[in-house]
């Protein structure tokens, strides 16, 4: 999708973006690694939307940690220009980092920040690969090579991210409750430290992913359908927290999306 440089565009709809499995060693660690190209004739300011997750980035050769968004990311896209990146598990970058995610929330803060020169180092090797495919395998290598100095997950903040991410509030809430065996308190408190955020925040974010998932294979399907299977109360609801989370209206998400 192409447009002025002074409108924002959905980053997913921005560029050519993919994912793919993370290397062995990272499995229990990275959901995914990715990579977006930005068209020659694209470039401009890409929106980041808030998904739940941190992610490590190489943009303009430095490596950033993306901390957990509450609103849109705004950031400027050069054309042709291409961004990679690793995507924490739930709960798996706090250990990576030294630090519960609440301290940068809505941050973007340079991988040298929490290792020094050893992320300056790796940008350097990144940057100096011949390919997108060179550089991701240079990241996953340097990641992996880190991997066994960290401790995996808690698998607690993985169930609650699932189960909030397929479910909406209430019977979501309250199966997590119900597995964990913890008061609503201990809950909220685990998730800040994970997410930067409590549950609540988490599943309005998770719930607007997943109406971006239906938008995407919508097929024409009609706005107060999506606002039903993406578990808003009605498609007013849905206007509400699409706007506030993205700055777009629904209406627009489906044009950007090509749905």
């Amino acid at each position: 999708m192409t447009s002025d440089a002074d409108t924002p565009v959905l980053s997913g709809a921005i560029g050519d973006y993919r994912e793919f499995d993370p290397a062995a060693a990272l499995e229990g660690h990275f959901q995914c690694v990715w990579s977006n190209a930005v068209r020659l004739e694209g470039g401009g300011l890409s929106a980041v939307v808030p998904d739940g997750c941190v992610d490590i980035t190489w943009i303009d050769g430095e490596l950033v940690v993306a901390g957990p968004d509450v609103a849109v990311a705004l950031s400027a896209l050069t054309p042709g220009c291409t961004v990679i990146g690793a995507r924490f598990r739930p709960g798996a970058a706090s250990r990576w980092l030294g630090l519960p995610m609440t301290e940068i929330v809505g941050e973007r803060v340079a991988l040298s920040h929490f290792w020094g020169k050893p992320a300056r180092e790796i940008a350097h090797r990144i940057g100096d690969a011949s390919s997108t495919t060179e550089r991701m395998r240079v990241m996953e290598g340097a990641l992996s090579g880190r991997a066994p100095d960290v401790e995996p997950p808690p698998p607690d903040m993985g169930f609650a991210f699932n189960a909030l991410k397929t479910e909406s509030a209430g019977p979501g809430m309250a199966v997590i409750l119900d597995r964990l065996d913890v008061s609503p308190r201990t809950l909220r408190r685990r998730c800040q430290e994970a997410f930067g955020y409590g549950p609540k925040t988490l599943d309005r974010i998770l719930r607007f992913q997943r109406f971006l998932s239906l938008a995407r294979r919508s097929g024409g399907e009609r706005l107060a359908g999506l606002a039903f299977e993406a578990g808003h109360s009605d498609q007013a609801h849905l206007t509400r927290e699409v706007r506030r989370l993205s700055g777009f209206s629904p209406a627009a998400v489906l044009r950007q999306l090509g749905a």
